[in-house]
């Protein structure tokens, strides 16, 4: 008898597993590794969160089932905060929602907009829900590849075409995870203006917004006139609060859109625990100092780790968003591929990495290089990685 679900056969083994499987059983002999793989923030969340929290979380009234689209006064301050950030007006009622991380928000809005066999725009390499949220759904993914020569930012004229299937749904995610890049707004009255002549609905990832270097400044999707007519993009406090395991994310944008995933949530979850929702009120609306800070310190370390392995002979692109190196493998060591390259880096420098064909297989020939350590450790790292490959 066949116990799974051929939904389950859609998906390929997990090549992270692999790695993290390793990663632990060294650990239990005793190896040091210095965890460069993981995009799971290090640092405390900031102190007047917590406080918030512990606040709220004395009062009973609190542990109950809490709505699964999020307390309203929530959903108003990500509004607001959208309205200071971005200059973008949105409806809290129609064009906001909370979710239990992006990556929830981004499963189930596969599951609300994708019927089987529907075909989805991805990008390759992209983040693994962006593209098995799909393949959950029964979708079809169109892979869109993103090349080095254009910097990692899909051309809209590839996809200008006609195609049968018709797309449904296209995913973007900028600052990109893993390749690091980043667009201008121009790339998005592009995005929109395509999804409005095709019919298209647009889902955003920008997990990343706020982890911006050299003063760069990210643009929302919903900064462009009719963006809110094609798609909605997705927030989360996980990297700019230092909330990650909190999981607190939101939805915004185009009113039916925001009411198919609500739709989901309403039968799947019964929303983020009441307390959690109060403290991302406490963080969205206190003191963004704490933002200002871990955006000063992920440079930091982002210097110190290009300006290290470009100095001990591995070139590496320095990025002006995220908490990632995209690094090519160095060329002496392409032929092993990115898995094999990971292994080596792990079991010989003591170092884990991301090997780039865990995103797609135009990832093949990079690894992704997590800025999650302190810099004594990446210091370290940098030193390991010399006496193993150099």
């Amino acid at each position: 008898m066949q116990i799974h679900s051929r939904r389950i056969e859609r998906l390929p083994p997990y090549v992270f597993s692999q790695i993290n499987a390793r990663k632990m059983e060294l650990r239990r002999q005793g190896t040091d590794i210095i965890d460069l793989g993981m995009g799971d923030p290090d640092q405390p969340t900031p102190q007047h969160i917590i406080d918030k929290l512990n606040e709220v979380s004395k009062d009973p009234k609190t542990h109950g089932y809490s709505p699964s689209t999020g307390l309203p006064a929530l959903r108003r301050a990500i509004c607001r905060h959208y309205e200071r950030r971005f200059g973008v007006d949105l409806d809290p009622e129609s064009e906001a929602i909370v979710t239990i991380g992006s990556k929830e928000g981004l499963a189930h809005i596969c599951l609300a907009l994708l019927d089987p066999g529907d075909l989805a725009i991805v990008p390759n390499p992209a983040y693994p829900l962006h593209l098995y949220g799909v393949a959950i759904a029964n979708g079809n993914v169109l892979s869109l590849p993103l090349r080095p020569e254009k910097e990692f930012v899909p051309e809209i004229q590839m996809i200008a075409r006609e195609l049968w299937p018709k797309p449904k749904v296209m995913i973007f995610n900028f600052p990109n995870n893993p390749t690091t890049a980043t667009v201008d707004i121009g790339f998005f009255e592009e995005i929109v203006d395509f999804a409005r002549r095709q019919n298209i609905i647009v889902i955003h990832d920008m997990a990343y917004s706020d982890i911006t270097f050299d003063g760069f400044e990210v643009p929302s999707l919903l900064q462009v006139k009719g963006a809110k007519e094609i798609g909605v993009e997705f927030y989360t406090m996980s990297k700019s609060y230092n909330m990650a395991g909190w999981r607190v994310g939101f939805c915004l944008g185009n009113p039916d859109v925001i009411k198919a995933l609500s739709v989901i949530k309403q039968y799947y979850d019964y929303g983020v625990f009441t307390p959690i929702q109060v403290a991302a009120i406490a963080a969205l609306e206190g003191p963004q100092t704490c933002v200002r800070d871990a955006r000063e310190l992920y440079q930091s370390r982002r210097d110190t780790l290009v300006d290290g392995l470009c100095r001990i002979g591995w070139p590496v692109p320095t990025p002006r968003a995220s908490m990632f190196l995209w690094a090519p493998i160095p060329e002496r060591y392409k032929h092993m591929g990115s898995m094999n390259f990971s292994l080596k880096l792990m079991e010989e420098a003591e170092v884990a990495v991301s090997p780039g064909v865990g995103f797609g297989d135009m990832g093949e020939g990079y690894v992704r290089v997590g800025l999650v350590e302190n810099e004594h450790r990446i210091r370290q790292a940098i030193r390991n990685i010399k006496r193993v490959l150099f």
